[in-house]
Order: structure tokens, then sequence, then C-alpha cells
């Protein structure tokens, strides 16, 4: 795309946050913006319809994972996955280098609490082990792994992921990295990143060359907890030639860390890529995306909302309880309470109560998940109307106050 991609409208005046609007190949994108994961082609529970009335207006497909299943090639033949799961709107796709991280060293959660650490997989030549087998090497060239399908030896280089997401056709395409662990050292973070600067390279030349025309590319800010790598990593993505800047890699053990990780990357994109947008991987928990925004965060992607509902818990302005009932106990039974008095949602606006969805969860009942899903989403999709608008309002501050004091959204006079 020759025209650039992001106009930011509103500039807030007492911090970096700021109202845009995305403008990509399937439509355009209004920012601050949550996008829900539709990891293997669906917004689980729901359909494309469903997440569009709810007021969304991109997704994010997982490279990873529609590599192994169904293919990059069988969708390609249906026109990109848009086609494919039929959402006529933007797709952002990840590059597979989370799920590099996830099979090397367990999940964030795992990594921080000591379990699943170098459980028995071959040691690669730099040194780092795998889990459970899946990993078999990381190298320069790219990661050699066993497919968690089939358990058969596969390879992903950088280009690999490339041509995968050329495949999926996506708005957006995120360059392959390593997503940098929380327990390595500081070497070894060092390392990781100029490996992943390197990888960065290597996709955007594979995409100069072969990547379609309308596809933005955005390369990956990593560099652990370490001030210094950080801020090098945010130079060098500035640097390059990909249309647009995401934040990656392991943010620290706890929110306050996460935090000043984010916002020392968000202040150095602020000096050098001003006009580019940004992206925070994987991060959607409420007080994250308050934070999260105020830092100059432009879009979030979370499996959050819908992992939750798929537990029976639902969002409800409850800062004391993480914002969060879990409607699966047993003291909801038999409640006619409703999830969230007030609430437009499908689920709240047609009467299902707190009660109905404790049954379903127990019950294992699938209409359960997919009325918290609903209600999840849209609680998230109102959320972030709201920041929108106080940012073009310039009351963002009061506006967050309010939410982390138990507002709700959509209740404010903006």
């Amino acid at each position: 795309m020759s025209d650039p991609i992001f106009s930011i409208r509103t500039r807030a005046r007492d911090s970096l946050a700021r109202t845009g609007t995305l403008r990509l190949a399937h439509g355009s994108v209004q920012t601050p913006a949550f996008v829900p994961l539709a990891t293997r082609g669906a917004v689980k529970t729901l359909e494309p319809r469903d997440v569009e009335a709810l007021g969304y207006e991109m997704v994010l497909g997982n490279t990873f994972h529609l590599h192994l299943s169904p293919g990059h090639e069988q969708i390609a033949a249906y026109g990109g996955l848009g086609s494919f799961m039929r959402w006529e709107r933007p797709i952002i796709t990840d590059s597979g280098g989370f799920q590099v991280f996830s099979m090397g060293h367990g999940s964030v959660a795992d990594e921080i609490k000591g379990r699943n650490r170098g459980a028995g997989a071959e040691r690669g030549s730099n040194g780092s082990n795998g889990s459970n087998g899946a990993i078999v090497a990381i190298t320069e060239e790219g990661v050699r792994f066993r497919s968690y399908i089939d358990g058969s030896l596969r390879f992903m280089a950088p280009e690999t992921s490339m041509e995968v997401q050329a495949g999926l056709h996506s708005d957006i395409a995120l360059v392959f990295d390593e997503c940098t662990p929380f327990h390595v050292t500081r070497d070894y973070t060092a390392r990781s990143t100029q490996r992943t600067h390197r990888w960065l390279e290597r996709c955007l030349d594979w995409h100069e060359r072969h990547g379609p025309a309308d596809q933005v590319v955005y390369g990956i800010v990593q560099g652990g907890v370490e001030q210094d790598l950080r801020l090098e990593s945010a130079q060098t993505v500035a640097a390059s030639r990909c249309g647009g800047i995401a934040i990656g890699g392991s943010l620290g053990q706890d929110k306050p860390q996460m935090h000043e990780v984010v916002g020392w990357t968000t202040a150095a994109l602020e000096r050098s890529a001003p006009q580019r947008p940004r992206h925070l991987l994987g991060i959607g928990d409420i007080d994250d995306l308050l934070a999260g925004v105020a830092q100059g965060i432009d879009t979030f992607d979370c499996a959050m909302p819908t992992r939750l509902a798929r537990h029976g818990v639902a969002i409800i302005p409850d800062p004391a309880n993480r914002w969060r009932v879990d409607l699966a106990k047993s003291r909801w039974r038999g409640s006619q309470e409703p999830i969230l008095d007030g609430c437009p949602c499908p689920a709240c606006s047609a009467g299902f109560t707190r009660g109905y969805i404790h049954y379903a969860a127990k019950a294992g009942e699938t209409t359960g998940p997919r009325l918290l899903t609903l209600h999840n989403l849209s609680f998230i999709a109102r959320l972030m109307a709201d920041l929108r608008a106080a940012i073009d309002a310039h009351r963002l501050a009061e506006v967050v106050a309010a939410f982390n004091a138990g507002a709700a959204p959509g209740t404010l006079s903006l």
C-alpha cells in the first residue's frame, strides 16, 4: 500500500493515547480497538455476523494452527481466510512466533510458575529446551518442531510464515519472531532479539518480492524486560520498512512490570515512529486495556473474553474481582439475577439469568459459552467505544478513573 494506512484523529493532551482509523484492504478499523481471536478460522461459538453485530471490525487468525490444519493452500483456494470463514472485514494474522515460545517454554503462566521448563525436548543449537518434545531446534534458519496433530516433523522459517500469511491473505501480517521468554538470561534475550531483527528483514524481503500488494506487514518489538534492549528493538523496528509495529514477548512477571515495559516501548515508538499503528500482542484484561490505551496502544488482541466464557465466567464492572464473576460456582444455582443488570448485549437483553448460565455450564450445554461470549465481547466493545469517545473529548483520565471505580461501559455521559 502506497497510501498511509493509519490516520490519527485526536491525540490526548496528558498521555500518549490517540484515536484514529486503520484503512485496510477489507475495510476500516476505528482505534483504539480490541481484536477478538478467530484462532482456527472462527471466534469460538459465534458466527461472523454475530461478531460484526457486536461492533467489531477486525479479527485475528492464527498462522501456526491454520498452517497445520487445514493448510494455507486449501484456504488460498477459497480466496483467503476471510472468504473461507465468511468474514468480510479486516483480518490480522500472527506469525507463529508465539507458538514457538509456547512449545519451547510453556505458556506465560507456566513459565512464571516454573512449570514444564525443559521437559524432555531435544536441545536446539541455541541451547534452548522445548517442552514435551514439541520443539526439535530453534536455529538461525528457523524452527523445527513436531506437529501436535500427527507428530510429523515440520519446519517454519521467516519465509514460511510469510508464505502462509500470503495464502491466508490477511490485511495485516506479523513478521516471524522468537517470543523471548521471561526465565532466560540477559545474554539469551539479547541474542534472541537480534535474531528476531534479522528475521524481520527476511520477512520484509520475502513479502516485497512475493506478498500481496494490499497486505500490510507489522514488525515486532522484543527485548524482554530489559529496558535498553526494548528501546534498541523499538528503534530497529521503527527504522525498518514495516507498515505497523507490534509489541511482543514476555512483558514481565506481574502487571506493574508489564505496564512499565509497555510504557518504555510506546514512549520510544512515539519518538521514532509516531504515525505508525501500534498493536499489543496477547493482552486484553480490562485493567490492561485501560492502561494500554493511555500508553498509546492502538489495537489489542487476547483470548481472555472467549476463554472466560467457555469456563462460565462473565465480565462485569467489578474491579475488586478483576471485572469477573464465576457463574459456574454453586452460589448461582437457581439465581434469577441477570448476568449484568441493564446490559444491552444479546444475552442480557434476552433475559438469560445467572442461574441458567450456571446450569448450562454444569450440564455442558454449548448455549452457555455462546451467551457468555456474546456478553463478554459486547462488554469490551462498549468499553473501547467509550475510551475512543473519551479521548476525542479529552476526558480519558476521568473516564478511566470511573471504570476503575466500577462504572459500566455505556453508562457514562460522553
